[in-house]
């Protein structure tokens, strides 16, 4: 890994098409992309200044390695491209083990949710109205408290700094169809379902997680962006894991944590991360690539 963090990039030989929170993308042809996942840290779809060493570099190891082992699930984005061919040799070194060559393709509006258990913004709207997206939940549930089966929850695609906002399956259905609706809700609990297994064997809890979808020039569903990453991802330990509070977690939630106990808006700009909040972040997505790949 390099020794300094990249927060952002640029490729003299390259078109820039769009920076979005962490990722940078540069057009390789008219049908593939370079995605650039950058160590910049956003949290309530929010950038902030100082950036987590590492983070990209990790994401980027941890994306791949499960889009590796769900591809007999659904197809992903990622090319048989090499990145040697389109960079020098000096941004080839920095970037080659923060990048993804992709295919190019029409992206679903839709954040594809799965949560199988009753935290963060879900919790807020269970005790509020007893249901999350529209789903009827049974009464009395407790916070983290499992979910009798994984539930499909969408949210908007918000563009930076704005804040996705959860919706219902029947707002899916009015964006996208009937159909790719169905597809992209079966897909998403498969693919949750698959991961939650495997995490749990090593000892770590996937609480929620988030998907995004594309379709090639078929109209054919083809899984993109990141997938089960500690930036997508609610890990927590399963030995610590109780009922009735926020369990201590291999993402950045303790760091969502520490903000909401700042007078903070969730609006830019964005307050200073200390030190010590940066290192131990770090060390999170470290520690999960470590128990998840070995």
């Amino acid at each position: 890994m390099t020794s300094n963090a990249i927060f952002e990039t640029s490729i003299d030989n390259l078109e820039l098409l769009a920076r979005g929170k962490v990722r940078d993308i540069y057009a390789i042809d008219n049908a593939h992309m370079l995605i650039v996942t950058t160590d910049r840290l956003s949290a309530f779809d929010v950038v902030f200044a100082e950036p987590i060493p590492h983070k990209g570099e990790l994401l980027t190891e941890v994306s791949n390695f499960w889009f590796a082992k769900t591809a007999g699930l659904v197809r992903n984005h990622l090319s048989d491209l090499d990145l040697r061919d389109y960079v020098s040799d000096e941004d080839y070194l920095r970037l080659k083990d923060r990048s993804i060559l992709v295919k190019r393709l029409e992206t679903l509006p839709v954040e594809a949710i799965v949560r199988g258990y009753v935290i963060g913004s879900g919790w807020k709207d269970y005790q509020a109205s007893g249901e999350i997206c529209g789903i009827k939940l049974p009464a009395g549930l407790q916070q983290a408290a499992k979910l009798p089966e994984p539930i499909f929850t969408p949210s908007t695609k918000a563009e930076v700094g704005d804040h996705d906002i959860n919706v219902s399956f029947d707002d899916v259905i009015a964006r996208i169809g009937v159909d790719k609706a169905n597809q992209i809700r079966e897909k998403s609990i498969q693919l949750y379902q698959l991961a939650a297994d495997y995490a749990l064997e090593r000892g770590i809890i996937i609480a929620d997680t988030k998907f995004e979808f594309g379709v090639d020039a078929d109209d054919e569903l083809v899984l993109i962006d990141e997938i089960l990453t500690p930036d997508s991802s609610r890990y927590w330990p399963a030995d610590e894991y109780r009922v009735g509070i926020s369990p201590p977690s291999f993402d950045k939630q303790f760091l969502r944590d520490y903000l909401e106990t700042l007078d903070w808006d969730k609006t830019p700009p964005a307050p200073t991360i200390p030190a010590e909040l940066i290192a131990k972040t770090q060390q999170k997505y470290q520690q999960v690539r470590n128990i998840l790949l070995g």
